[in-house]
């Protein structure tokens, strides 16, 4: 599905925009995301063990790595993953406490700490894997956009988006509103033909992927072969839609 989410009149839908096909998996943004949210207002991270035999912590973003393509139309591809802010989240209808909701004003959800009894049910029902146990403070804990970052006025409003965005070196992440079609973001879905993870759920995630674009086959690769072949962008999301829903 190509398609943005549907908009809610008069209000954002604030979100990611990634593009696998330039995202080298530096794990950058993984880690910037860890640093900020160890300083930020959101609380910190904790980390068990940070520096044994067996360390442990919380990550509200990690990269996967895929194989896909064969010889030399092979290529590796990363895929990150954080929470998606779904418009219909299971996270938000599960939560006993109503610790878990989505802000009507920008369409982020949150968890607030106070109420969350860390019960992880909203874990099980996320279809993404989007929500971590922090076990040192008994709370849920997941991606909240760099809420206190992309608000703070004192920032220079080149630094006002999530820590992830910020220090991409190759440019692979955007941040706006998808819920206006005439944002920057919407366009960049529009052009590149972005697509949602595991539409058929029905929770409309609102984060975007941009498709890997194919790579030119080998020269010796016939013309019937090539109509036939799908793209590697088509492949890899089947495949990631296959192991995220088992």
């Amino acid at each position: 599905m190509t398609s943005l989410p549907p908009k809610r009149p008069g209000q954002k839908q604030l979100g990611l925009v990634i593009d696998l096909d330039i995202c080298v998996g530096c794990h950058a943004c993984a880690v910037n995301c860890k640093e900020w949210n160890n300083g930020g207002g959101a609380g910190p991270l904790s980390d068990l063990d940070p520096y044994g035999a067996r360390p442990d912590g919380v990550w509200f973003n990690r990269i996967h790595a895929f194989e896909t393509g064969e010889g030399e139309d092979g290529r590796t591809v990363y895929f990150p993953k954080s929470c998606l802010h779904c418009e219909d989240a299971a996270c938000v209808t599960v939560c006993p406490t109503g610790a878990s909701f989505k802000r009507a004003e920008d369409g982020i959800v949150l968890v607030d700490e106070a109420l969350c009894i860390g019960c992880k049910l909203c874990s099980w029902a996320c279809p993404y894997g989007a929500r971590e146990l922090d076990e040192k403070e008994g709370v849920m804990r997941k991606c909240t956009l760099c809420v206190d970052r992309i608000y703070n006025e004192t920032l220079d409003p080149a630094d006002r988006v999530p820590a992830c965005v910020s220090t991409c070196p190759v440019s692979a992440r955007h941040f706006g509103d998808l819920g206006d079609p005439q944002s920057d973001v919407a366009k960049l879905v529009a052009e590149r033909g972005g697509v949602a993870l595991l539409p058929e759920l029905g929770y409309r995630p609102v984060n975007r992927y941009l498709p890997p674009r194919r790579r030119p086959v080998a020269a010796a690769a016939s013309a019937a072969a090539e109509t036939a072949a799908e793209s590697a962008g088509s492949k890899l999301l089947r495949w990631v839609d296959q192991l995220l829903s088992r």
